[in-house]
């Protein structure tokens, strides 16, 4: 006879949790697209929200689910975004999920510091990633492109996800998820 392994209760939590941002990833930029146009994603980085919310609130392993599910789930279903950057966009983003949560959850850094060296080192990687693929792509230009363009979106994000993370933080707390 075999037993059937139940869920704790923190584990489905966090797994709805996941599932919640990675929805909100999901929909926030069709509703940008559709009201600021086809450069939304660029300029706004919708994208990147709650995968940063995701990892600083549940930890490094929700931020690299929310990373990588995002993408794949939005360019099934909307083609967003192109699949000629699909790939990079994935490790950009697994890369945030992966170190912010773990500047703020194993490291202890405080929520803008974890935010600061994610983005920085995220990008840092995305640049020698696409440096060293055998492709016709300058990885200094995507990355400085992709920089200038999302400008806004970087201080939208430095000033969003701290008040999202200390509203949520508020209703959350790490026992019961």
């Amino acid at each position: 006879m075999t037993s059937v392994k139940v869920l704790s209760q923190p584990k489905v939590k966090t797994l709805s949790f996941i599932a919640l941002f990675t929805v909100l990833a999901v929909a926030i930029p069709v509703v940008a697209h559709y009201f600021a146009g086809s450069a939304a994603g660029r300029l706004f980085l919708p994208i990147h929200l709650f995968v940063f919310v995701a990892a600083l609130l549940l930890g490094w392993r929700s931020g690299l689910a929310v990373g990588i599910l995002t993408p794949l789930i939005s360019f099934s279903f909307t083609g967003m975004p192109m699949a000629a950057v699909l790939p990079l966009v994935i490790l950009e983003l697994a890369l945030y999920g992966i170190l912010a949560g773990y500047f703020h959850k194993t490291r202890g850094w405080n929520v803008l510091y974890s935010l600061l060296g994610a983005m920085f080192l995220g990008r840092l990687a995305l640049w020698a990633f696409i440096a060293i693929l055998p492709i016709k792509m300058s990885a200094s230009a995507y990355v400085l492109s992709a920089l200038q363009a999302g400008l806004i979106g970087i201080a939208i994000q430095l000033l969003l996800i701290p008040l999202i993370y200390k509203t949520l933080k508020k209703h959350i707390s790490d026992e019961k998820i």
